[in-house]
């Protein structure tokens, strides 16, 4: 509990006799107490179960959780015991590559099995009899996952490397499945979808990930509709040579990315550093999305409330009178994903909350013991800290503007951004905020957004004309001049030249439909960070506990991070593989989580008891982990071969513990330390 008040209406003995009373408050408290704090505080190594000679890649809970299945690169499934860590069965499955995917399918009485493999097939088990009962090979590249519906008993769906999602009726055909999605005429030929996921509490909605910044979901039932009545249209009416139908009817998908991916994505290109979702998940109650995306966080998602990209204000003689496409995005009034409305900056203007800076004195504890970590130049912790008070008093900017420092002070992946959020809430609550206008202007810069930086620090400079010559202000606008004159320098050496590279051929250009659901993208709610996932293209996120309460991750150091869902704040590491964690799947009721990876078992994990002797995987140095995993993110792909093989590489590129982004360390007289 974070909350003071929180804590008194916890009343564990009143609810056991509740329960032990009135058999319907039963679920009710199962829920509540199925993962707490001490619980996750004392979750250790409860059993290894051995029977595998291969990666195990796959894991699935049966609905009632008194099955598990796991699925390997040895091409066998194999169905346990958990809580008697006993193997019932084990059967080959015909595949003849690596098993990616393993599902239960619903109401089948744990009999039916669909496995999903690198040999491009999927197969149907039926485990009474261990039999392959029904192949599918429509796929033309390797199956990365499978997905199942409760409200659909018969249909299930798959992902593969070839970039189509197919959907399966075991009712109409054993032989053929049905193309839903294609992705390749969205995003060209060398797309790859990699993972999917259905809504549990709306079973119309389809999760897709692929490589790529960008996560789709999909209204499964508009999409049939369509196309029933397009089938139906052609029927009834003659359609010219030119007539062209849509793959996806308007308003059957929608996009969420990360507000600085899109723009991130040519530095990372240049230092192969690739983006991909390796898994995308439902939280328990289908109103949240999460997704791991490989080579960069894990992010959370609101598709209830919604928010767009952080954007930033600027005068409209910055807006570009033409709607060209440049490098695959459009410039009608839009400049690197930062919309350009006709107002000038006005933070004064935005709905202002109560944002008092008085916090109760318990808060005011937490916030000078994060002053202090700051002192220290332990940002992380400081970040915490600052995340911990924000949880509680969501209305106070200076708790914002704090993190904002921190962030900007720690430079992992993703910080300068997540600064820039803080920045324009802390201007939403107190529009006088000094300190948040600089460090937006400065953040801008960090972002490669040098005009809009530009415009920040002179509407800075104009409302607070007593900082306007101070150092930092001073350094930053040097800093900014100087950019824009290489860039200027830059747009002319690319004009002059006689030699042109197209960053498309006409058959790989993205068609104006993608561009536009690219650019009406929502932005994320919570950003995990910690782990490191660059290695594998399978590795989870999960939501951890009957209401989501955490957020659980594999990573490429061979542990699982376990992050406070709301507060985003990292609250345990276990070491669970000896080279890499790939699979977590928490149990549908339990405080109970089977994680697999590199090595040839399936571990299980639950709170130990009070009197067992200290648990020797617990990863003390979470701060160290973090950071090392942050240079990991960043090392050469080479180095990280070399680190997965077994060498210490010392120095990776150049990056210090705070990480890869670079900042101008100059501080003035404005930001020299948090409020």
């Amino acid at each position: 509990m974070f909350c003071g008040e929180a804590m008194t209406t916890v009343n564990i003995t009143r609810d056991i006799l509740h329960r032990q009373i009135r058999d319907k408050r039963a679920p009710g408290f199962q829920r509540f107490y199925h993962v707490t704090d001490p619980f996750i505080k004392r979750l250790g190594l409860e059993a290894e179960l051995q029977g595998h000679t291969g990666c195990v890649n796959c894991l699935e809970w049966n609905e009632r959780g008194d099955l598990l299945a796991s699925g390997s690169d040895d091409q066998h499934a194999v169905i346990w015991d958990p809580f008697r860590h006993k193997k019932l069965t084990t059967m080959h499955t015909g595949h003849a590559a690596n098993i990616f995917s393993v599902k239960f399918l619903p109401h089948s009485g744990d009999r039916i099995l669909v496995t999903g493999a690198a040999d491009t097939k999927v197969h149907v088990h039926d485990l009474t009899v261990k039999e392959t009962i029904h192949m599918f090979s429509d796929h033309t590249n390797r199956v990365k996952r499978i997905a199942t519906a409760p409200m659909w008993p018969n249909t299930f769906w798959s992902a593969a490397e070839d970039g189509i999602i197919r959907q399966y009726d075991l009712r109409e055909s054993s032989k053929h499945s049905e193309v839903l999605i294609d992705l390749t005429e969205f995003c060209g030929q060398l797309v790859e979808a990699k993972c999917l996921a259905v809504n549990p509490r709306d079973n119309n909605y389809l999760a897709v990930g692929a490589n790529g910044p960008f996560v789709r979901l999909y209204d499964i039932r508009m999409i049939h509709n369509y196309r029933k009545s397009m089938s139906q249209g052609t029927s009834a009416a003659v359609h010219t040579f030119c007539d062209r139908q849509k793959p996806i009817p308007d308003g059957a998908g929608q996009y969420y990315v990360a507000g600085h991916l899109p723009v991130k994505l040519p530095d990372y290109n240049n230092r192969l550093r690739v983006l991909v979702a390796t898994y995308v998940t439902f939280s328990p109650d289908g109103t949240e999305l999460l997704v791991n995306m490989g080579g960069e966080q894990v992010y959370l998602f609101d598709l209830t409330f919604k928010q767009r990209p952080y954007t930033f204000l600027l005068p409209k003689k910055c807006q570009s009178s033409t709607g060209d496409v440049q490098n695959g995005k459009t410039t009608n009034g839009v400049s690197n994903g930062i919309h350009l409305p006709t107002s000038h900056i006005r933070f004064a203007g935005s709905k202002i909350h109560s944002s008092s800076t008085e916090l109760p004195p318990h808060l005011e504890k937490i916030k000078q013991q994060a002053n202090d970590a700051f002192a220290r130049q332990q940002w992380t912790q400081a970040i915490q800290l600052y995340s911990l008070g924000i949880h509680q008093a969501s209305c106070n900017a200076m708790l914002y503007g704090n993190r904002a420092a921190a962030y900007m002070k720690r430079k992992w992946d993703g910080d300068h951004y997540d600064a820039l959020r803080d920045c324009l809430k802390a201007l939403t609550l107190n529009p006088g905020h000094l300190k948040a206008h600089f460090r937006l202007a400065r953040c801008l810069f960090e972002l490669k957004y040098v005009a809009e930086a530009l415009e920040c620090l002179d509407d800075f400079k104009g409302k607070f004309p007593e900082q306007a010559h101070s150092s930092a202000c001073d350094a930053l606008d040097k800093d900014i001049k100087a950019a824009l004159f290489s860039k200027t320098e830059s747009d002319d050496k690319k004009a002059n030249s006689s030699i042109r590279i197209h960053s498309f051929s006409r058959k790989e250009s993205i068609p104006e439909d993608e561009l536009v659901l690219r650019e009406r993208s929502f932005d994320y709610k919570h950003r995990y960070c910690g782990h490191c996932n660059t290695t594998t293209d399978i590795k989870e996120a999960n939501f951890f506990g009957s209401k989501g309460q955490y957020i659980v991750s594999g990573s490429d150091d061979g542990s699982f991070f376990i992050w406070e869902k709301e507060t985003t704040n990292l609250v345990r590491i276990l070491q669970g593989d000896e080279s890499i964690v790939n699979c977590l799947q928490p149990h549908p009721s339990y405080c109970f989580l089977a994680t697999s990876g590199i090595d040839p078992v399936v571990r299980l994990w639950n709170p130990r008891p009070e009197t067992e002797c200290e648990n020797g995987r617990v990863v003390e140095d979470m701060d160290g982990a973090a950071q090392a995993n942050q240079r990991r993110m960043n090392a050469d792909p080479l180095e990280v071969m070399l680190l997965n093989m077994g060498y210490r590489i010392t120095g990776l590129r150049g990056v210090g513990p705070e990480g890869s982004d670079d900042e101008d360390s100059s501080e003035g007289q404005v930001q020299c330390r948090p409020s």
